[in-house]
């Protein structure tokens, strides 16, 4: 699903890009602020440094001395992880947080600026060093300052630094990601106007995309698909009007032809009458058929009328046939609006009325919201079995009975066109119970 969903691969793949990116930013953030950290400690420590070259001096007997020596209360704690050393020759003066140990001499070490780096130190610890040469003015070998400050605490400065870090662009990627879901709506959105608009077309073949309401980059798609709407309609029409043509053009030949079956039953060849009838009574079929579905085909744009009305006339003409009279009809739709058109409602359900009062003992009922239509009856009903067999195109329900069964035939034709689908059950009433129902939302199919 995620990888057909447009929408879904634009949310992963900015989601993922976007933590990508802070995850980079995490780690070059941390470097940086432990970078920031160790060069303060360097700071801090060529201060004392300055302070412990300023006390540099030597007593009446020659012997170098640091007087006033750098203040920090690290400086008088043993292995407190600052330290300052101060070495000349054999000579060496070390602060007493060095206790026995001593910072390795580092020949590295220039006059002209304070060395900067990270050194092996003293409890086995790594040190943030800084150190210089100085001499006190007389000839001999160089006096090596050196400091050191325990890289421990850089580390830990980092690590607190990191976790804080981390939870704030997890935060920021969730308002980034959010933001990003918005955006990809919107961005989207005519995607979803051009579908809206096309169940829309689908209802009514009339109806086109309004380009202007699209953005640039959509535009040329709406102009896609009017235009291959407008070839679709003006292909559907041609291909209505030839069938239509042709089913009228059928029933002259049909008319002839049961003539001429009438006239040879009255000489006496019923079995090759008998083939006869049921050769133009299944051409018969075709030609209502294709004729009623024309009829709604051409209503197909009309609007949507209320459907007890409606429901009422079709009632009011079945009550005049011989089966009709002695049935109570009961209509309770009102003025629920079903998607199909008054032609179309009139056509699905006229057979089914025909139908529900030629095997009705007592009492047809009509009911249904706007998804669904019930026409059921207290008659026999039919089986399981015997309801397939009625939706099948032609098939009669009851051999004995007049008819050709295509009026179930053009019911479930009509169904299917208007997006609906026709069932044929056990009526709570005791007999058959037509059910024809539409999705929700769902736009009307067309032929």
């Amino acid at each position: 699903m995620i990888a057909r969903s447009l929408r879904w691969r634009l949310l992963v793949g900015a989601a993922g890009a976007i933590f990508a990116a802070l995850a980079l930013a995490w780690l070059a953030m941390s470097y940086l602020f432990e970078a920031h950290v160790e060069r303060r400690v360097e700071a801090d420590l060529i201060q004392h440094g300055r302070e412990l070259v300023a006390g540099l001096s030597r007593d009446a007997a020659g012997v170098l001395i640091v007087d006033p020596a750098p203040y920090d209360p690290r400086f008088e704690r043993p292995s407190s992880g600052l330290y300052w050393q101060v070495s000349q020759g054999d000579t060496t003066l070390r602060s007493r947080s060095l206790w026995d140990e001593a910072m390795a001499p580092n020949e590295s070490l220039n006059a002209s600026d304070w060395t900067t780096g990270d050194v092996a130190g003293p409890f086995a610890q790594k040190l943030v060093f800084v150190g210089r040469r100085v001499s006190l003015g007389e000839a001999g070998a160089p006096i090596q300052v050196m400091l050191g400050a325990d890289h421990a605490a850089v580390t830990a400065a980092r690590g607190e630094f990191a976790r804080d870090l981390a939870l704030f662009l997890g935060l920021l990627w969730v308002v980034l990601s959010a933001a990003t879901l918005v955006q990809v709506q919107l961005g989207l959105k005519p995607l979803d106007d051009v579908c809206a608009a096309l169940s829309e077309m689908q209802g009514h073949a009339g109806v086109r995309l309004e380009t202007e309401d699209y953005p640039t980059e959509a535009e040329p798609l709406a102009q896609a698909i009017n235009a291959l709407a407008d070839a679709r309609q003006r292909d559907t029409e041609q291909a209505r009007r030839r069938a239509s043509d042709l089913a009228h053009s059928l029933k002259t030949p049909l008319a002839a032809l049961a003539a001429q079956s009438r006239r040879a039953r009255e000489a006496g060849a019923t079995d090759a009458a008998d083939g006869l009838d049921r050769a133009i009574e299944a051409a018969r079929c075709a030609v209502e058929r294709e004729l009623a579905r024309t009829r709604m085909a051409a209503e197909q744009d009309a609007a949507h009328a209320p459907a007890g009305p409606v429901i009422d006339r079709l009632v009011a003409v079945v009550e005049r046939t011989e089966a009709g009279q002695k049935l109570i009809f009961e209509n309770t739709l009102g003025n629920t609006v079903l998607p199909l058109s008054e032609t179309a409602l009139m056509e699905l359900a006229g057979p089914l009325l025909e139908n529900a009062a030629r095997f009705a003992r007592a009492h047809v009922r009509v009911k249904g919201d706007e998804h669904h239509l019930c026409i059921e009856d207290d008659g026999p009903g039919l089986s399981e079995r015997q309801a397939a067999e009625a939706l099948r195109h032609g098939k009669r329900l009851d051999e004995r009975a007049a008819g050709h069964g295509l009026g179930l035939a053009i019911a479930r034709d009509v169904a299917e066109m208007s997006g609906g689908v026709l069932a044929l059950e056990r009526s709570t009433l005791g007999g058959l119970r037509a059910g024809i129902r539409w999705a929700p939302n769902r736009p009307a199919l067309r032929a």
